[in-house]
């Protein structure tokens, strides 16, 4: 006998609607709460000459976490506390120089108010995010951020939610502002995510991805025979073909090859006069390329909206249009990056 599921009348889909609802209305309220406490607070991030210490008990702590590594990914030094671990010899990563900015919805979680206790003794700034302007929290602090006082998405009012949302929204937008007043550029930021796909794609350079004996070449006057033993010798796929100074004038693919065997049999042509045939007359003349210095990520767009198809081989030049390499399109899907095509 099948015991019934006692969740199977539960309105599962209403219910996060609600949710969402409620939280989007709670941020939507947020906004009337910033004015110039979030300026000052955003002044003294900037001025600071230590570090942004960030505390929370609970959920407020899972938040200002996250907090911490936004500001870390953007270049202003951060670091979490626990606040119940700064009693125990946490508390001495606090210095004079630094900013503590602390959560709590409630503006009185004991633990915090504890810490501030000490905090003001080391004279340190505190930036606090908090619903009640008259809690202690507020009370104790330099500069207080008011969160406004929502109710939570749960039917009881208990389940930190909408405070949450609000805390982490809040400091986004401290990330943000703090982002453009110091000009941070997505170029600065890959230096902070040098692994990330934003890292490699403004940091990765071609000539980073060239392995050793991937530059098959062959000269102008050699023939299709010459060709085809560059092509099988290097496995890329291709081979670039150069002029008597050694600069690029054209190359020939599998796909060229296949074209050009099934062209010469269409005509009748015997094997040995095909393999006679001089490159410079089957060669794709003019063909894309790239420079060894170019962005891997530009490489890889150039090849994928290639016309009229995309192509998996590109040949990489110096600055004297002389190939140095071969790249494949497996190389950069190795290096983490999408072909979309």
């Amino acid at each position: 006998m099948e015991i019934e599921k006692y969740w199977a009348d539960v309105p599962f889909i209403e219910i996060a609607q609600r949710v969402l609802l409620e939280e989007s209305k709670a941020l939507a309220g947020l906004i009337d709460q910033i004015g110039e406490p979030f300026k000052k607070a955003c002044e003294m991030i900037l001025e600071c000459k230590g570090r942004v210490i960030i505390t929370g008990m609970g959920k407020s702590g899972h938040i200002g976490q996250k907090i911490a590594a936004s500001f870390t990914s953007i270049g202003i030094p951060s670091h979490f506390l626990h606040p119940a671990e700064g009693f125990h010899g946490d508390l001495g990563v606090l210095h004079r120089k630094d900013i503590l900015m602390a959560l709590s919805f409630s503006g009185q979680t004991e633990e915090i108010i504890e810490l501030l206790s000490v905090v003001k003794y080391l004279e340190v700034q505190v930036i606090a995010i908090t619903s009640r302007p008259d809690s202690q929290l507020a009370q104790l602090a330099d500069v207080t951020l008011l969160l406004g006082q929502p109710k939570e998405a749960d039917p009881y009012n208990l389940v930190p939610t909408t405070s949450t949302t609000l805390t982490l929204a809040l400091g986004d937008a401290l990330t943000v502002a703090l982002m453009e007043a110091r000009g941070f550029t997505p170029q600065d930021f890959a230096v902070y995510h040098p692994k990330g796909m934003l890292g490699k794609r403004l940091t990765l350079r071609v000539q980073d991805l060239l392995q050793e004996d991937t530059n098959p070449i062959i000269r102008w006057c050699d023939t299709f025979a010459d060709a085809l033993k560059a092509i099988t010798h290097y496995k890329l796929g291709g081979t670039s073909i150069v002029d008597a100074n050694g600069q690029l004038l054209g190359i020939i693919t599998d796909g060229d090859v296949r074209r050009i065997l099934e062209k010469f049999a269409m005509q009748g042509t015997n094997l040995a006069e095909v393999m006679a045939t001089s490159v410079k007359d089957l060669m794709t003349k003019n063909p894309v390329y790239v420079h060894g210095d170019s962005l891997a990520y530009d490489a890889l767009k150039l090849m994928e909206n290639h016309k009229p198809r995309p192509i998996f081989i590109i040949p990489v030049i110096n600055r004297q249009k002389q190939p140095v390499g071969m790249l494949h399109l497996h190389t950069l899907v190795q290096a983490g990056f999408k072909f979309n095509s």
